[in-house]
């Protein structure tokens, strides 16, 4: 059942605020209306396209947060991060990261997002992948955005040891989770290994 206009707009508004990388395609199954009408009640409210919204989420310059890799080193795009506690990115799954016989992204293409983004995570200007513990839990395939948060679970800044957690999903289920032991190498951890 279809809901009123303005009740539907409203809760459109709700649902980009709560995501901002949602597709108007995905709105319109939400819906149950068609893209032309989640578009016009885009621009009803003001609400700019994906693309837009996704410039405005990282208005933030990350060139300059990122200490650990050069930010197009990074795999998928950047959208927020804090330092040592939590990061966010995006990647558009394209023809090229699938096997062709069944359009199913490759994994490590779903590992390389997430190790990046751990490595990134890091405070420091070297991070190392000590070691990973991975589940992949569903198909990505051609087409898909997979959203990837990292988040800062432990640290033993005794040890150069931190760890992350990554969560990927794609349409707000969960397709691979992966957790990172890093290595970081801290201006007192040069002076041990000297």
């Amino acid at each position: 059942m279809k809901r009123p206009k303005k009740q539907r707009q409203q809760a459109l508004k709700d649902s980009i605020k709560e995501n901002p990388f949602v597709t108007d395609e995905e709105l319109s199954v939400t819906f149950n209306v068609s893209v032309q009408t989640i578009r016009l009640d885009r621009m009803e409210l003001a609400i700019p396209e994906l693309r837009e919204r996704i410039k405005h989420v990282a208005v933030k310059t990350f060139e300059d947060e990122v200490k650990s890799l050069p930010i197009d080193e990074v795999i998928g795009e950047i959208i927020d991060i804090e330092l040592d506690k939590k990061a966010i990115s995006i990647f558009d799954v394209k023809p090229e990261h699938v096997f062709q016989r069944n359009q199913i992204a490759r994994g490590h293409h779903l590992f390389a997002q997430a190790n990046s983004l751990a490595v990134a995570v890091m405070n420091e200007e070297l991070a190392l992948t000590v070691k990973s513990e991975l589940q992949f839990l569903r198909p990505v395939t051609a087409g898909q955005r997979i959203v990837a948060k990292a988040e800062v679970i432990d640290s033993h800044p005794e040890k150069n040891r931190a760890f992350v957690k990554v969560t990927s999903s794609v349409e707000q289920q969960t397709v691979f989770i992966g957790t990172f032991e890093m290595y970081r190498m801290t201006e007192q951890s040069e002076g041990d290994v000297k």
